[in-house]
């Protein structure tokens, strides 16, 4: 039995379905337990557990074989990263009381840095603060989510464009698919080892914004064009995409730190994993979906 943090959403889910397709059993940790019904139909037991209840945290992660943890994402964090500590805290109480035989992480590209991280720091505080506990750990370094598309459907398909903040457009950056992620996440839950490692999770090859605009065209069976959106013009752009004002500076920070190459690939001491989903498959789904 392994216990899943996140199963509702792109990453947790990936790793539940890789999971089951392996055979195993799943214990889910939900905050809502009626979002999660069809995972319930599957099999999985759901668990109900708040991110602030370290009570049932303990419990959730107790009596399971290895858990998968990840934090809630916060696209627009208070300073001083505020909600994503006070959450580490609770998952520092709960699986130091629980001491499960192992956990895998959900971190980041990047996440090794000290600073100029942005939105990914939080990553950097979850490596931080869990790997001291005393199991085996694994942290994820997974690469930007081609998922991350999803908010470009509608202009690539309403307008024949898509807006980016990476560039150069020809430049091939580290992207990678959830269902990637998941599956490597299911495969390090059933291995055993010591100490902490760090793998970092990456897609077949890099990807450019070029090549993401042409695999929604060829999705659409229309032309879509990249077009680059100027640094001073990020923050108007993001506040009308319904972004709090004032709240916009750490991913600026995350997309400024790719860009000039200082969030990659390469970290000393990492393991590499090179995912198989090319990033038209995900674009035909999140299209599909929309």
């Amino acid at each position: 039995m392994y216990a899943v943090m996140g199963i509702t959403g792109n990453v947790g889910g990936a790793v539940v379905r890789s999971l089951l397709a392996r055979g195993e059993k799943v214990r889910g940790i939900v905050r809502n337990p009626e979002k999660a019904a069809g995972w319930q139909k599957q099999g999985v037991e759901l668990f109900k557990a708040d991110y602030d209840d370290a009570e049932a945290l303990t419990a959730a992660f107790s009596g399971v074989d290895g858990v998968f943890v990840m934090v809630p994402p916060n696209f627009a964090p208070a300073p001083g990263y505020v909600e994503t500590k006070a959450a580490l805290e609770v998952l520092h109480k709960a699986l130091s009381k629980a001491r499960p035989p192992k956990a895998v992480y959900l971190s980041s590209i990047g996440a090794e840095q000290t600073s100029g991280l942005g939105l990914i720091t939080s990553s950097h505080l979850l490596e931080q603060t869990l790997g001291d506990l005393p199991f085996p750990h694994a942290f994820l370094r997974a690469g930007w989510f081609f998922e991350n598309s999803a908010g470009d459907v509608a202009s690539a398909r309403d307008e024949g464009q898509i807006q980016f903040q990476l560039y150069p457009l020809d430049r091939k950056f580290s992207l990678v698919a959830t269902a990637d992620i998941g599956k490597v996440g299911a495969e390090t839950l059933t291995q055993n080892w010591k100490g902490t490692r760090h793998i970092e999770v990456a897609g077949p090859e890099g990807t450019s914004p070029m090549e993401i605009a042409e695999a929604f065209a060829d999705v659409l069976g229309r032309p879509v064009e990249a077009v680059a959106v100027p640094r001073d013009q990020w923050e108007k752009l993001w506040v009308s995409q319904g972004m709090p004002e004032g709240r916009t500076a750490p991913r600026a920070e995350m997309v400024d730190g790719f860009n000039s190459g200082w969030i990659h690939f390469g970290a000393t001491g990492t393991e590499h994993v090179d995912g198989t989903t090319p990033v038209r498959e995900v674009i035909a789904h999140l299209v599909s979906r929309s």
